[in-house]
C-alpha cells in the first residue's frame, strides 16, 4: 500500500487541475495563437507561469484506486495489476474471468 501523504498530495493535484483546466487552456491558446501580438503572447506566458505548477495536468499520477499503488496499473479499471488479479481470480469485476488451459 502507498504512503498516505502521497495518495493525499495526488488528490490534491487533482483538485487543483480541475480549478484551473479552464484557464490554462486558455492562456495556451492565447500562446500558441501566431495572430496575437508579442506582448499579448507573453503577457500570457507571464500569468500561466504565475498559476501552480501543481495545477497542471501532466504532473498528476496514476494511482490504483484500492490500495494506491503508482506503478503497474490498467487506466480501464483505474487499479493496479496486483489488485486486479486478486478481484478477478474472486469474482468481483464483472465480465473478467481468470483464464486456464
Amino acid at each position: 500500500m502507498a504512503r498516505k501523504s502521497s495518495i493525499v498530495k495526488d488528490e490534491r493535484r487533482r483538485r487543483l487541475v480541475k480549478k484551473y483546466e479552464g484557464k490554462r487552456a486558455r492562456l495556451k491558446a492565447i500562446i500558441y495563437d501566431r495572430n496575437a501580438s508579442d506582448e499579448e503572447r507573453f503577457n500570457a506566458v507571464m500569468k500561466l507561469a504565475e498559476l501552480p505548477r501543481n495545477g497542471a495536468k501532466i504532473r498528476l499520477r496514476n494511482r490504483c484506486k484500492i490500495t494506491g499503488r503508482p506503478r503497474g496499473n490498467y487506466r480501464k479499471f483505474a487499479m493496479s495489476r496486483i489488485s486486479f488479479r486478486e478481484l478477478a481470480s474472486k469474482g468481483m469485476i464483472p465480465g473478467v474471468t481468470k483464464s486456464s488451459w
